[in-house]
């Protein structure tokens, strides 16, 4: 059974989504971006996302598949959902929930790089940089966790616990 504990409250997300924002602003306030969503746990952080910013964009989803109905990635990462647009001599902004051991998103950053695009950047709300295994920038980040299992704000265990607007990790109880 588990147990769900406080980890960031809406006011603190609200907060990073509003820095990134502005970032984002700044850095693509002349050349609008195609924002790469990685469901199915980025779509809520990256609906918010765009409406907090003031610039146009396009966006684009894809689907990977690496934990199964796990707490741990598996390691085997695989494409469920690909690019249905082309990127190539685009800007592209992929928009991640959480970087946890940067293997899900480093085989995605280079799926995508081989499509040729004129930039290509990484936002993700919540970094946990205690378990990465893979070292890999973040351009744009809402905040890093410790090396807990969160759910909540778009973010699934074994699809429960999406709904929930503030991000909770899970405390496992006997």
């Amino acid at each position: 059974m588990e147990k769900l504990k406080l980890l960031v409250s809406q006011q603190e997300i609200e907060k990073a989504i509003g820095r990134i924002a502005e970032e984002l602003k700044r850095d693509y306030r002349d050349q609008p971006p195609l924002l790469v969503g990685v469901l199915k746990g980025a779509f809520v952080f990256m609906a918010d996302l765009i409406r907090a910013l003031d610039i146009p964009v396009e966006i684009e989803f894809v689907k990977l598949s690496s934990y199964g109905t796990k707490t741990k990635s598996s390691g085997k990462i695989r494409v469920v959902q690909g690019l249905r647009s082309p990127i190539r001599d685009r800007d592209v902004l992929v928009v991640e929930d959480i970087v946890d051991t940067g293997l899900t998103i480093h085989f995605l950053l280079d799926y995508l790089a081989k499509k040729k695009p004129r930039s290509l950047k990484l936002c993700a709300l919540l970094d946990k940089p205690s378990s990465r295994q893979i070292d890999l920038a973040i351009d744009y980040k809402g905040m890093e966790i410790p090396d807990v299992f969160v759910v909540g704000y778009g973010i699934d265990y074994n699809e429960k616990f999406r709904y929930l607007p503030e991000i909770y990790y899970l405390e496992e109880t006997s």
